[in-house]
């Protein structure tokens, strides 16, 4: 066989090898955003105090999912579900006040999230330059922002919501691309379908929340 033959063989199964982990990692983003809602209508009555409990088990549920890649990696996909569960659960509260108070805004929040995560998604996916440096800027810069809103709850700053909410989304719109460009690029043990569900997922829940704060009058 010659050098070229072996070549296009190779390149062939890679596109393959792409294609699959695309459409897994979506399937599994979708099953997610399934039991996503199923927590949230549980959850729908829970009382505010339960929030961190159920957020604190979702971490769980991820670093959980980051051992069972290795050792046991028909456990990651039920994780991965479960994680769905239980980040509904403690959203629900969330997403009652806001429907309860201003059910335009979740919509237009929802279709605002569904046209970043498409249009950051694609960049990501489709551009040739390696993002992983992006990606750590965007990782601190994240930490950075989380400490920012804990100051928040306790010092008010004129507009600040505004500019926590902007932030958070150039924060996101780096890790979205980057996140889809692994799709495209999966070599690594945490590039499989059920992780990257899983960042994926999270990419648009926090992208939702933002925009919920923006288009919000509350």
């Amino acid at each position: 066989m010659s050098d070229a033959m072996k070549y296009s063989s190779s390149e062939a199964i890679a596109r393959s090898q792409t294609r699959t982990l695309f459409s897994q990692t979506m399937w599994y983003v979708a099953a997610t955003a399934g039991t996503f809602t199923v927590g949230a209508y549980l959850g729908r009555n829970m009382s505010y105090h339960l929030i961190w409990v159920w957020f604190i088990a979702a971490l769980g549920c991820l670093f959980a999912m980051r051992a069972s890649v290795r050792k046991n990696p028909g456990l990651t996909v039920p994780l991965l579900l479960g994680f769905g569960v239980l980040m509904g659960l403690a959203t629900s509260p969330t997403l009652v006040y806001y429907s309860s108070t201003d059910p335009a805004a979740v919509w237009r929040a929802g279709a605002a999230t569904a046209l970043f995560i498409l249009g950051f998604g694609t960049a990501g996916y489709t551009t040739r330059r390696d993002l992983s440096a992006l990606a750590r800027v965007c990782f601190f810069a994240l930490l950075g922002l989380i400490i920012a809103g804990i100051v928040l709850i306790f010092v008010h700053i004129p507009a600040a919501d505004m500019l926590y909410s902007v932030l958070g989304l150039v924060i996101f719109a780096g890790l979205t691309a980057f996140d889809f460009q692994r799709l495209r690029r999966g070599t690594t043990a945490t590039d499989n379908p059920a992780m990257l569900a899983a960042s994926i997922f999270l990419d648009a829940l926090n992208v939702f929340l933002f925009f919920l704060r923006i288009f919000s009058r509350n």
